[in-house]
């Protein structure tokens, strides 16, 4: 008895330790990531390609200020993907998944003109390529790509089980601020067929990962625009 009464009480503190950080997390982590550095406002608004897609299961605003004017920011925005100008994020997390980063510490003039209906490569060899839908110069960048959209908009992306469909969007806005600053707002929003593996792969794993590196990005466009002056 003695032996099993302590297996119990084991089970049920690793059973209450589970729980209490899950709750923790929904509750107290997870609102915080989802709208790290944005304010009410930002996290609030409407921005250009929220409608891409119309209900995403995965939302994240985040947002960082920068001492530098938009024009100085865009160039930085506009390079980045892969085998372009990068990230600007934890550079060997990435390498580490074999996807090739170089972060660029200059401004790349041969990436500097892109357009709508360009792809932007999130990962090598075409394995992710996502389509350029509005661009408004030193104002509004946005990225979508749906794997039930013809070529280019279903170009790339995962390997998905037959019938499932994964929709994503990632957006960056620029608002010139008093003296001189900008503020960089970041949005991703990301639809997905609605299983049980699927709501822990993307809102659990995914969704997490995704804002570590996005964290890091903003910092890394920050510092890269404050420095060039």
């Amino acid at each position: 008895m003695g032996k099993a009464s302590t297996w119990m009480n084991t089970l049920a503190f690793v059973s209450g330790s589970v729980t209490g950080l899950g709750t923790a997390y929904s509750f107290a982590v997870r609102p915080w990531h989802r709208r790290w550095g944005a304010d009410v406002a930002e996290v609030t608004a409407f921005w250009p390609g929220d409608g891409l897609p119309p209900r995403p299961l995965v939302s994240a605003t985040h947002a960082v200020t920068i001492q530098a004017p938009p024009d100085k920011v865009w160039p930085w925005l506009v390079q980045i993907g892969q085998e372009r100008g990068g990230f600007y994020s934890y550079e060997a997390i990435e390498n580490a998944m074999g996807l090739r980063i170089e972060n660029a510490e200059r401004i790349l003039p041969e990436w500097q003109n892109l357009q709508v209906g360009d792809v932007v490569p999130l990962a090598p060899d075409g394995a992710m390529d996502v389509p350029v839908v509005i661009l408004e110069p030193q104002r509004t960048l946005v990225l979508h790509a749906d794997s039930r959209l013809p070529s280019p908009g279903g170009k790339g992306g995962p390997p998905l089980p037959p019938g499932q469909f994964l929709a994503v969007s990632w957006g960056f806005y620029l608002a010139e601020q008093a003296g001189g600053a900008t503020r960089l707002v970041e949005r991703f929003r990301l639809d997905y067929t609605p299983t049980v593996a699927n709501e822990l792969i993307y809102k659990l794993f995914l969704e997490l990962g995704a804002f570590v590196m996005e964290r890091k990005m903003l910092l890394g466009i920050k510092q890269r625009a404050e420095q060039a002056g």
